[in-house]
């Protein structure tokens, strides 16, 4: 089975890809097409609605944290075993770092790499025919971006979509749908971006909205038509996803902890590890036979109080630690700490096995790609050992507390950032999602 793939792009965030793309595996599905989603950058949320519409995985892939042997592996992992690949682009399609080139983190990125034809979403509320002008920018600015045809969102009327309609062809560009308002279709966001896919209780009566909007208003046989086979260049070697931090690794997963890359678990599983989920909000611990425990990110702050009150999980885990490593990343950096303060001002006592607090009240967002090299070995590698990922949160580090830090961190531009994270025995934590290791440092 020769699998076509596309992208679904924007000119900017908040257009509407996800809504477009959601609509679409839900339509293709109904379809009986054997269909995946894939997601550009560092997302975890909306992968996981990919992944409940489809019933397939939904990867990341990321040009910047991602070494090609790593990205083309993904590639290659997300073209497996489905007809159509459908890839959400995240903020706009070139947006990115300023350089390298073909490396900047950016959608455009993977578009050109994987020649993947770009639907392109235009939010045309507000203009007419003055959306050409956007499309037609878009399409002429990289040669080697194809964008296939072009999806008008947030149409206000027939007489509105036939203007603007009317002036893509004047361009050469196809209009593939013209998406109309209906605010049924929008979903809930949060402080990280959409309310994870787990917790929405009526996902399955979305789906089928969705589904039916997109028969309705998108050609979906014209779509199809514009999906190409991905070029995958030859296998370049190294595959550097992050290596298991055990055999028997326990990993917190709930409502409070959720973000793990797909692309990572594939490489635990391959690598021959298991992994044994528990969660910390029903007061469950680290299983005694596990010989690694991982608090991945999620929504802590959230169920703060929920987490306080959990003995059993504090308890067990404290009791891990002491002859096991246990890492966590962000949200699970947070609970690692001595306390948590929520969104009201209340803070709640958290595991203790690290030294420092954060604050969810003292709200400042840090978002940006990160490279790190550890300082001393834990879970995610040895002492020199560079690793690539991004940082995306709101809480704030009110009291570092005494313990030794885990890393020297630079920005995606290689200017230096300090050092972050903590260590403690074999406890180790960070705000730092890992996407990648490129090895030990030079």
């Amino acid at each position: 089975m020769m699998t076509r793939g596309l992208m679904i792009a924007a000119p900017r965030s908040g257009g509407g890809k996800t809504t477009l793309t959601l609509a679409l595996l839900a339509a293709l599905r109904r379809r009986g097409v054997a269909v995946r989603g894939a997601k550009t950058g560092p997302d975890y949320i909306d992968p996981a609605f990919h992944e409940a519409l489809t019933g397939r995985t939904s990867l990341n892939l990321d040009s910047w944290a991602m070494p090609a042997g790593l990205l083309d592996g993904v590639m290659a992992q997300a073209l497996a075993g489905c007809e159509v690949l459908v890839t959400e682009a995240s903020m706009g399609l070139f947006d990115g770092l300023m350089a390298p080139a073909g490396a900047r983190g950016a959608p455009a990125d993977i578009a050109a790499r994987y020649a993947l034809p770009v639907l392109l979403v235009l939010d045309i509320s507000g203009q007419g025919q003055s959306a050409a002008a956007t499309a037609l920018g878009f399409a002429t600015l990289d040669p080697a971006v194809n964008i296939a045809g072009v999806i008008l969102n947030r149409v206000g009327s027939p007489r509105h979509a036939a203007m603007a309609t009317q002036a893509m062809q004047a361009i050469g560009l196809p209009v593939l749908g013209a998406f109309g308002r209906d605010t049924q279709l929008e979903l809930p966001e949060r402080h990280l971006g959409l309310v994870q896919a787990r917790e929405h209780g009526g996902l399955d009566a979305l789906a089928e909205r969705l589904a039916t909007q997109a028969e309705r208003d998108l050609d979906l046989d014209a779509i199809l038509a514009c999906a190409a086979p991905p070029r995958l260049p030859a296998p370049a070697g190294g595959n550097h996803a992050l290596p298991p931090p055990g055999q028997r690794i326990a990993v917190a997963d709930d409502a409070a902890f959720s973000f793990l890359y797909a692309h990572v678990i594939a490489g635990w599983r391959q690598a021959g590890a298991e992994l044994h989920p528990f969660s910390p909000l029903a007061d469950e611990g680290p299983g005694k036979d596990c010989d690694a425990c991982w608090l991945p990110g999620g929504y802590p702050e959230l169920h703060a109080g929920r987490l306080a009150a959990c003995k059993n999980f504090r308890a067990t885990l404290a009791h891990f630690a002491r002859t096991r490593p246990v890492h966590g990343e962000c949200g699970g950096f947070m609970v690692l700490g001595e306390s948590l303060t929520d969104k009201a001002g209340e803070t709640h006592r958290m595991t203790g096995l690290l030294g420092h607090a954060t604050s969810f009240a003292r709200r400042r967002m840090n978002l940006g790609y990160r490279s790190a090299t550890l300082r001393e070995g834990c879970a995610i590698g040895p002492a020199g050992t560079v690793l690539r990922g991004h940082e995306f949160h709101y809480a704030t580090l009110t009291d570092p507390g005494p313990d030794a830090p885990l890393a020297d961190m630079t920005d995606g531009y290689g200017v230096d950032r300090g050092t972050g994270g903590a260590r403690r025995g074999h406890v180790s934590g960070t705000f730092f999602h890992v996407l990648s290791t490129l090895g030990k440092a030079a």
